[in-house]
């Protein structure tokens, strides 16, 4: 067996993108905070920013939004092209390098988990800046940095909340095993990165689960000791 590459999605694609698809954090928790988030979307040109397999793409677009979505993982994009049909605006880019697009070419960008693996935010930061259109929105959900900050201590560890630092997992997944490198920060170094890249931060939210999550996932919830919230940090940021 090889070793797993880090950061490589086209190892577990397709395992991936199935847990995805019908787990409580994704699909009742995460997807449906960011589509609230981003409320009446149609007409809207919207650029989803790891976009992965498709399904918030897949979302917007059901709700009248104009949508392209961009990958690192060609793997996932074949199965967003699966998903969502051939004349779907898809293309392999790295959030690490420029975009392929044109300055003011959406209205709004989702990005979706995807911020956390990037050790430098200003760059990506200044692109997803640069091709939203005046008013434009950059809606982002990240692992939330308490949360990580409390897992790591529980098991064991000494982690500095108030300092950036690499953390490298291993997922296995579909039978398919990969490396995937985060970077937490603290919720300070975040917001000075969203304002230092020029945009104003709308809303900072820590949102519950949508309704029904609670009775379909009994076993998961007892982990939550009763409270609501479960694991992320969603911000909607405005540029002028």
């Amino acid at each position: 067996m090889t070793s797993a590459r880090v950061n490589d999605y086209d190892d577990i694609a397709e395992g991936y993108a199935a847990e995805n698809e019908t787990s409580l954090v994704n699909a009742y928790y995460e997807r449906p905070a960011m589509l609230e988030l981003a409320g009446d979307v149609a007409g809207r040109r919207i650029l989803d920013a790891g976009c992965g397999s498709g399904p918030l793409f897949a979302a917007l677009r059901d709700r009248g939004a104009v949508v392209t979505g961009v990958d690192a993982s060609a793997g996932m994009l074949e199965l967003a092209r699966r998903r969502l049909g051939a004349d779907a605006d898809l293309r392999v880019a790295d959030l690490a390098e420029p975009l392929p697009f044109p300055d003011n070419a959406f209205d709004d960008v989702v990005a979706s988990l995807v911020l956390h693996y990037l050790r430098d935010w200003g760059p990506t930061l200044a692109e997803l800046r640069r091709v939203l259109a005046p008013g434009g929105r950059l809606i982002v959900s990240v692992e939330h940095p308490f949360v990580i900050t409390m897992m790591q201590r529980m098991a064991g560890e000494k982690p500095d909340y108030f300092q950036t630092r690499n953390r490298v997992e291993e997922w296995t997944m579909g039978g398919q095993t990969a490396r995937l490198s985060f970077w937490d920060r603290p919720l300070h170094a975040m917001t000075d990165a969203f304002t230092a890249a020029g945009f104003h931060i709308d809303v900072i939210s820590e949102p519950p689960p949508a309704p029904g999550a609670r009775e379909l996932f009994p076993e998961e919830f007892k982990e939550f000791a009763g409270t609501s919230f479960l694991a992320f940090l969603f911000f909607v940021l405005r540029v002028d």
